[in-house]
């Protein structure tokens, strides 16, 4: 894909990436006695590895392997194969989803350089070969733990459209004070638990039964 993204400016340009790294540091450290906790709880409730990894295209479109806690434990059945999701998703799982705890190791990534404290949510690798051209450009950008999408209704969002329009927006309006805005906004509805379907699909409308088949997949 060709990135044809401009910086929309010094913030963008010079200050973004530096700010993504101290913060992702900051949280390592303070938070160290939670992840600590969750690694713990996660080996026993998730039976065993609290991690959950999975490939997702970054910027550029680069693959990266994500890191989540594990929200789906790992029950068979008789013939070893795994049971169906909405039983694996425990109520561990939940809670994890519920406070967004589940995305506390993503940290690591942003650290790393795969992702941004702001930006679109990294989806699948798989939904690549259903996007428009101008819904590549969400890729622009490294993608976020939190996005413009997200803070204007998260799982909650019943367009595939939709969610793409609000991540293009971003894109095309990177700030230091549009960063800001997200961030608060993300933690008001954290503590809140608000626009959040624990479980959930999003509603893809466009070529709506494959994209919803890989939704199953990006849950765990």
């Amino acid at each position: 894909m060709v990135n044809n993204h401009i910086p929309y400016g010094p913030y963008e340009k010079y200050f973004k990436r530096p700010i993504d790294i101290i913060c992702g540091l900051l949280a390592v450290v303070v938070f160290g006695w939670l992840y600590l906790i969750l690694i713990i709880l996660g080996t026993i409730f998730m039976r065993g590895n609290p991690f959950f990894t999975q490939e997702r295209p970054g910027k550029d479109e680069k693959a990266f392997n994500l890191i989540k806690f594990r929200t789906m434990d790992n029950r068979r059945d008789k013939d070893g194969k795994l049971l169906p999701d909405d039983v694996r998703l425990n109520k561990y799982g939940r809670f994890l989803r519920s406070t967004s705890l589940d995305e506390l190791p993503e940290a690591f990534n942003i650290i790393k350089g795969d992702m941004s404290i702001i930006g679109p949510r990294p989806l699948l690798c798989e939904y690549i070969p259903y996007y428009t051209e101008e819904e590549h450009h969400r890729h622009d950008v490294r993608p976020g733990l939190s996005g413009w999408a997200q803070i204007n209704g998260r799982n909650a969002i019943d367009s595939w459209e939709q969610r793409f329009a609000y991540d293009l927006e971003y894109v095309n309006n990177v700030s230091f004070a549009f960063d800001i805005k997200i961030l608060v906004m993300t933690v008001f509805k954290v503590v809140k638990r608000s626009d959040i379907q624990v479980g959930s699909q999003i509603k893809v409308g466009r070529l709506d039964a494959a994209r919803r088949n890989i939704d199953n997949a990006s849950n765990n």
